[in-house]
């Protein structure tokens, strides 16, 4: 079986190993973070509590299944470009046990302190640790260069600005509730001991719980599926460099728009410019990729690029047809390409003689080839993601249901709260952003508690704004330390390379 699929024990055992972390980290993730979606529906006395737990995770199972994959290729793209290329070397896998064993690290900390943290920061400051302990050891690189900044840094702006929306519109949502439904005093009030909501508030809350579970398996559950299908891609590249589904009308019409470019490609490159060879190529755009700044062999390296993409492709109506050898190669051509000219319109270096709306759809057919994920691999995180949230959800619930304000929580500030959850989460995931669930419904909390003047205990709230505070540092000391002290030099005295 492992010669079909054409590796090695070793590399089976380092796969089945690197598969296993990426679900415990779901896992960890399930219980973790989605105990804030059934918090309310819990302190309000909606649900009973193993009731709750089953039904959220069910809806995070189901999230997960209907994912669209664009926050679990944001996620990757946050990676050392030279990482993601070679993957299923010793230092791809290092990568990979590291910033999954920091995060995981992180959250059962957070976890067992009874500390909402962001999954989401902590994987995303794990990756940074990663690509400057790689920048740092790596020859000819200076120290930070491999991390994608850009995509850092509109990733941390999503991850800051949500939770203070969810402070805000869960306050303002709650005040105009008043008001519109001031008739309604029953939602206004905490629930009575022993008591439970009346049916309408009921099905508004379980629907709340229900909206906030689908949104966080949705955009959560993605980050595992984008490092498991790199994984695989590194290790059996003959079934996972390529989306092999890919229809004969999408190849005949990505051939068209790849022959279009090269076109114009050769028109720019001045006919006296000698292409560099395929290699070269290949280390010019990686560079340019690590760097965000286009050298005099940029484009020629991009068009030698596109050349190979170019004759890889013609005449292919099935992806079957491609040798699996030959996979690797057309996939690493189709990377560099789609990246660069990502890049050069991130950075607005597109060429003038490039038409930029055709390079714009052309680059996003050519991602459509690789950035796919497997239905087995989405039904796996479905479950670890699901099944998490069943299991340990106690601790962090009870920080968010009673230990943020003063006053037992409301109907009407579990609804608000976990309303604002929904659409932020919702809203995010179409954008492709990886946001926190955690920060969201608990600033969403604490801001019903404001906006209703319950008050909110300051001690709670002071611990987890450090915990928020402090997961990306950490994280990024954790990854940092796990990948350059630890992995990198095992992987190495074992001779994966």
């Amino acid at each position: 079986m492992l010669a079909s699929l054409g590796i090695d024990l070793p590399s089976a055992i380092l796969l089945g190993l690197a598969l296993a972390l990426a679900l415990s980290f779901e896992f960890v993730n399930g219980f973790h973070d989605t105990a804030n979606a059934v918090a309310t529906v819990i302190y309000t006395r909606a649900l009973k509590p193993n009731y709750a737990v089953v039904w959220s995770g069910t809806w995070n199972l189901i999230g997960v299944l209907l994912s669209s994959g664009a926050v679990a290729f944001s996620i990757v793209s946050l990676l050392p470009v030279e990482l993601v290329i070679n993957v299923g070397s010793g230092a791809g896998f290092a990568m990979v046990f590291a910033l999954l064993l920091s995060a995981i690290i992180w959250n059962l900390g957070t976890w067992y302190l009874g500390l909402p943290a962001s999954s989401s920061h902590t994987l995303i400051g794990s990756i940074v640790g990663v690509g400057l302990m790689n920048s740092l050891i790596s020859p000819n690189e200076a120290f930070g260069e491999g991390v994608n900044w850009s995509k850092v840094q509109d990733t941390l702006k999503a991850l800051v600005v949500s939770p203070i929306m969810g402070f805000l519109l869960a306050g303002l949502l709650l005040l105009i509730m008043r008001v519109v439904l001031a008739k309604r005093v029953e939602l206004f009030k905490a629930p009575e001991p022993g008591s439970t909501p009346p049916l309408w508030v009921r099905g508004l809350l379980i629907l709340t719980c229900t909206g906030v579970s689908y949104a966080h398996g949705s955009n959560d559950g993605q980050k595992g599926m984008g490092l498991m299908v790199l994984i695989l891609v590194g290790v059996v590249p003959a079934s996972f460099a390529l989306d092999l589904a890919t229809s004969p009308a999408a190849l005949t019409q990505l051939n068209g728009s790849a022959t279009q470019i090269a076109m114009q490609l050769h028109e720019i490159v001045p006919a006296t410019t000698t292409l560099p060879s395929s290699d070269a190529a290949h280390r010019s755009l990686t560079s340019f990729l690590r760097t965000s700044k286009p050298a005099t062999d940029t484009l020629p390296a991009l068009t030698e690029a596109n050349d190979a993409v170019v004759a890889r492709l013609r005449g292919v109506s099935d992806l079957h047809g491609v040798p699996g050898a030959e996979r690797t190669a057309l996939r690493l051509d189709v990377y560099l390409v789609a990246e660069s000219l990502a890049r050069l319109a991130k950075i607005k270096q597109v060429p003038a003689g490039l038409d930029a709306a055709a390079a714009d759809k052309y680059q996003k057919s050519l991602k459509s080839l690789t950035n796919f994920i497997p239905t087995w691999i989405k039904i796996a995180v479905a479950l670890a993601l699901g099944l998490g949230t069943m299991v340990g959800w106690k601790r962090i619930v009870v920080t968010v249901g009673e230990k943020i304000g003063k006053a037992h929580l409301t109907y009407a500030q579990g609804a608000a709260a976990e309303l604002v959850a929904w659409g932020t989460i919702e809203a995010a995931d179409m954008l492709g952003l990886p946001v926190s669930t955690t920060h969201i419904l608990s600033s969403g909390i604490a801001g019903t508690m404001v906006a209703n003047r319950s008050g909110i205990q300051g001690g709670t709230v002071r611990n987890i704004i450090l915990a928020w505070v402090l997961t990306l540092p950490v994280c990024v000391l954790l990854g940092a330390a796990t990948f350059g002290a630890g992995l990198y030099v095992v992987f190495h005295m074992l001779g994966v390379h």
